[in-house]
């Protein structure tokens, strides 16, 4: 089936949870979680929950496990703690859960970075795949790199996704 005939089909709204990983926001001043639901809800999409948590790999884990095996958010999308700082350990606890990896997206993000921020952009470890049939994207904290890959990737794409994942059960 061509690519045009999925997206036709796969027009659904999506329901995801949020996650701002962070040693130091709250929920009074996650701008880029508040971004994130922002363009969520604009694009018809809904959010089933939302928490800032610390950028402990366990505690990641751990709720990226709990909201996967609840089966009620079919995306998670979280921002913060992909860099490469001792404290960023997302990364680690998203990768080590994946079933199926989409490289596609940290190296297409990585690339619209690159045209924004130069060189810089090669320091995030953006990443995207499956686990448990609810897909993640993990962004980096900062509010112009969420906005770049909601708007540009994330948003355009996440019925098509969700879609395919589902398509075959």
């Amino acid at each position: 089936m061509p690519y045009e005939d999925h997206i036709a089909e796969a027009r659904d709204a999506v329901t995801c949870a949020v996650l701002t990983i962070s040693d130091t926001r709250t929920e009074a001043d996650d701008k880029s979680g508040k971004i994130i639901q922002k363009l969520l809800t604009e694009g018809g999409h809904s959010v089933g929950h939302y928490a800032v948590v610390k950028d402990e790999a366990d505690l990641i884990r751990q709720l990226i496990v709990d909201i996967a095996e609840k089966r009620d958010c079919h995306v998670i999308l979280t921002n913060g703690g992909t860099g490469i700082s001792a404290r960023d350990t997302t990364y680690e606890a998203v990768t080590s859960l994946l079933e199926k990896r989409l490289d596609g997206f940290g190296e297409v993000f990585r690339f619209l970075s690159w045209e924004d921020i130069g060189s810089g952009a090669m320091l995030s470890r953006a990443v995207a795949g499956v686990y448990k049939d609810t897909m993640i994207f993990c962004m980096p904290g900062s509010s112009g790199a969420v906005k770049l890959a909601m708007e540009k990737l994330i948003v355009p794409e996440l019925s098509h996704l969700v879609w395919e994942i589902w398509r075959q059960k």
